[in-house]
């Protein structure tokens, strides 16, 4: 029983509050949409193609109207599921050079693999709803203390004006050749889980915090303004 009590605080002290469809919903009243953004190889686009990532980064951020959350993860690679991936690919099965090239390519990534760590980057936009706290309720609120009467009128504010800020920035980001899409409820709690785990090493609070820039890399966070 001790141990259950243990337990529950923990779980209270945590700022994650619920996650209502695509909406991370923090203890206090702040909520939250996060978008999954893939990377682009800089270094092998011609120097034209480079001045226009440039330039279309610094107008992006130029834009913004309020502040947005970056983290980075850096992970081992999932050389399996890669190499699954590669051997499923239609192309490769009525196609004997083809296949032939596959299987050097995957023999070359397990030597690569077992010579080597393995690691790849995953980027992650943190919009938060509201401006100067129009959508958050002022102060902590804990599990006993209830909801108030327009927690509901906030959500769907929020919900809304997170729909017009995730469109409004895939888009920013797809003008300089960056895709992205917006992570659904469970992506979000998986996201949250693995940030918890201790063999990760980074903190849930990287969704939390209300700085600029967060990066996550070898167990540490690395704070930027």
């Amino acid at each position: 029983m001790a141990s259950a009590r243990r337990l529950a605080g923990v779980q209270d002290l945590l700022p994650l509050e619920d996650i209502i469809e695509d909406v991370l919903c923090l203890r206090g009243g702040d909520y939250r949409g996060v978008l999954e953004a893939q990377s682009i190889n800089f270094a092998l686009r011609s120097e034209t193609e480079q001045e226009g990532i440039i330039a279309g980064y610094r107008a992006f951020l130029n834009a913004l109207s309020y502040p947005l959350q970056v983290v980075v993860r850096i992970l081992p690679t999932d050389v399996e599921a890669y190499l699954d991936g590669l051997r499923q690919r239609p192309r490769l099965q009525g196609d004997d050079m083809l296949r032939r090239l596959a299987l050097d390519h995957e023999s070359f990534v397990r030597r690569l693999a077992r010579e080597r760590a393995l690691l790849e980057r995953r980027f992650y936009i943190v919009i938060p709803a509201g401006l100067d706290g129009a959508f958050e309720r002022r102060g902590m609120r804990w599990p006993w203390q209830g909801a108030p009467r327009d927690v509901r009128q906030h959500l769907e504010a929020a919900a809304h004006q997170l729909d017009f800020r995730a469109q409004e920035i895939s888009q920013a980001l797809a003008s300089f050749g960056v895709s992205s899409h917006r992570l659904g409820g469970e992506e979000i709690a998986q996201l949250w889980s693995d940030c918890l785990r201790s063999d990760i090493g980074a903190s849930s609070a990287m969704l939390v915090d209300r700085g600029p820039v967060i990066t996550a890399r070898n167990g540490k966070d690395r704070h930027h303004d």
